[in-house]
């Protein structure tokens, strides 16, 4: 009983990385659109925001490397997931991923947070444009809903907001009628939003005064009853720094958007490592830029967090300027929300095809080419979120589904990286495809890789693996389980390693300080990596690899273990209940209806795409040799 549940909690998508057709989705996007999509979804309204805040708040003049140091952190994750779109060129980002590299209940988690990420997300998104609207209407919109429908129930909004109902309606049709249509929309607004930045870049310099990094505060200057900061560059010390690289990081989400479009890319594996490369390239050019303006126009301490730059262009005699930023934040506005929307219909057509959860939601729309049931349904979710609820406290529950998948999508390129795919691996096995629907199908006929197939060694080879003392060259079963092994260790030690950097030890013993017990653990974490490192590659080749295996996937996992663990607890118990209700789906529909469970049955999964087979068609001769073998 154990095993046959570990075997579905545990079994793995197969695909065929190396075919692109077989996909009812419309094949129109270039390197271009998804370059386009990448900084529409990233560069958003924050680029307008998040600057002026941080400067003033955490960071000061600084706050220029904080962004640097967060767009070297996004990075990490954005080569990890560009190896992973270039390897598995699907919809569905993350959620695949994890399906091919972990199993079936990890890619559930990690799909079911994405459905999270985005639907909060798009609701945000539309609430915030509404508002903004409403601000250049003198607040008309607002005095309207509020005198009409009042709503006075803790956790929900003030008012019924309808503007934001009606956009998040009006961008779900644009998404329904094709993604053609769709990102031609989402091209101009981006090259405008650009063509802004650049602007403010241009026009913000020629007010700059580099005395602004270097200046004292004046000992009157106070904001809100406390001095800020000690003046320089660095006000609040490299610790500031930091921390301004840890809030900056959030302005980099947004890139992910781009791996979901695998089905819809005329060149996959080309496009989206392009894509993802350029775009976080173009969005730290442009907060980098913003940042050093704003620092250079305006001392610090006197930054406006909530609306920077009109702040800066008013202050520095030009009003005028503002109003073409008033403008530009409309473009961000609409990009953010497109790129907020248009990954999770195709997260959705993903999870459904494969049966998690119902397949009504995977049908594509014969005229469209898009996934309509998906997309109409994504966008009333989100409409009905955005028409109701006050998100103010929904907001950090994005962090967690984003992280949450930048990390898996980490762990999956270091299990894949070094796993062993020769005949004789224990970690590549086939369901028995003839079984037949007899119910008296014996466990070993219906799990062959957990009777039969089992991979053996020895306490001396494990150990003389764990530093490849017999200079194997390419992997073999042995190799793989040690670097799986030592793959998982580093990734459960970060998380106590980061909760005793953000909150101290919780054990204070008089024989092993704290500090020493931090000490150990960062050598438990460098000597796994060392492990890792001594164990041979795959050397299959692949259109894109990360650089720096295993050392810049560690780093991506622990920066993205760290960043969740700094989220409130009160995020934490409202991630713990939209979990448990995902419990709840998989295990009432999603794992009797999974297409792995057909497959572990001997049936043809519904809608079964023949050329959905295997990772290569290496591994698919190799699967059929171990059927020969096993019959």
């Amino acid at each position: 009983m154990l095993s046959s549940l570990t075997s579905r909690f545990t079994r793995r998508k197969q695909l065929d990385a190396t075919s692109t057709s077989g996909s009812s989705l419309s094949r129109c996007l270039t390197t271009l659109d998804l370059t386009l999509l990448g900084i529409g979804s990233t560069l958003g309204v924050g680029v307008y925001v998040l600057a002026g805040g941080v400067a003033r708040d955490t960071a000061g003049p600084s706050v220029v490397l904080s962004f640097l140091i967060a767009g070297v952190a996004s990075a990490f994750s954005g080569l990890c997931y560009a190896e992973f779109g270039a390897r598995v060129p699907r919809a569905g980002s993350a959620y695949v991923y994890s399906y091919v590299t972990v199993g079936e209940l990890a890619a559930f988690v990690i799909g079911w947070n994405l459905i999270l990420e985005y639907v909060i997300g798009t609701a945000s998104v539309a609430r915030g444009y509404s508002g903004y609207l409403d601000s250049l209407l003198n607040n008309s919109m607002k005095d309207a809903f509020r005198a009409a429908m009042p709503i006075n129930e803790p956790f929900l909004a003030e008012y019924p907001d309808w503007t934001a109902f009606a956009i998040t309606l009006v961008l779900a049709v644009l998404l329904s009628v094709g993604v053609r249509e769709s990102t031609r929309f989402n091209n101009i607004f981006t090259i405008l939003n650009l063509c802004i930045v650049i602007f403010v870049v241009l026009a913000g310099m020629s007010q700059a005064d580099v005395a602004n990094w270097s200046i004292s505060v004046p000992a009157n200057t106070t904001i809100v009853g406390e001095k800020k900061g000690a003046g320089g560059f660095f006000p609040y010390g490299f610790s500031g720094t930091l921390s301004g690289a840890a809030t900056c990081f959030y302005g980099f989400v947004g890139f992910d958007a781009i791996a979901t479009t695998g089905e819809e890319t005329k060149n996959p594996q080309k496009s989206i490592p392009i894509a993802i490369l350029v775009s976080l390239s173009f969005v730290s050019l442009a907060y980098t830029g913003i940042s050093s303006t704003l620092t250079l126009m305006l001392p610090y301490y006197l930054q406006d967090s909530a609306a920077p730059l009109p702040f800066a262009f008013h202050h520095a005699a030009m009003p005028w300027a503002g109003w073409i930023v008033s403008i530009g934040a409309l473009f961000g506005l609409s990009t953010s929300l497109l790129g907020a929307m248009f990954p999770l219909p195709r997260v959705l057509y993903a999870m459904a095809s494969d049966g998690v959860i119902p397949r009504a939601l995977a049908k594509v729309h014969p005229t469209f080419q898009t996934p309509l049931a998906a997309t109409l349904f994504s966008g009333l979710l989100a409409a009905f979120m955005a028409l109701v609820f006050d998100l103010t406290q929904l907001v950090d529950m994005m962090s967690i589904g984003t992280l949450l998948a930048y990390t898996m999508v980490g762990v999956c390129v270091l299990l894949l990286r070094y796993r062993d795919s020769s005949s004789q691996s224990s970690n590549f096995c086939s369901y028995k495809p003839l079984a037949t629907n007899d119910l008296n199908d014996s466990e070993e006929e219906l799990f062959p890789c957990n009777s039969s197939n089992t991979f053996v060694f020895t306490r001396k080879e494990y150990l003389r693996q764990l530093f490849n003392l017999d200079r194997v060259i390419s992997p073999t079963p042995l190799s793989s389980h040690v670097a799986q092994h030592s793959a998982i260790m580093y990734t459960i030690l970060c998380i106590p390693f980061s909760i005793m950097v953000i909150h101290g030890s919780p054990f204070h013993l008089k024989f092993f300080p704290p500090k020493a017990m931090l000490f150990f653990m960062v050598l438990k974490m460098i000597f796994s990596l060392v492990v890792l490192n001594k164990q041979p590659q795959d050397p299959s080749p692949l259109p894109f690899s990360v650089p720096l295996v295993p050392w810049l996937p560690a780093a991506s996992v622990l920066i993205n273990i760290f960043l969740t663990l700094k989220l409130s607890w009160q995020t934490w118990v409202r991630f713990s209940v939209w979990m448990l209700m995902g419990f709840m789906v998989y295990g009432g529909y999603g794992w009797r209806n999974s297409s792995e469970e057909y497959r572990m049955k001997g049936k043809v999964p519904p809608n079964e795409d023949t050329n959905d087979l295997k990772l290569s068609k290496f591994d698919q001769n190799k699967n059929e040799n171990d059927l020969d073998d096993i019959e």
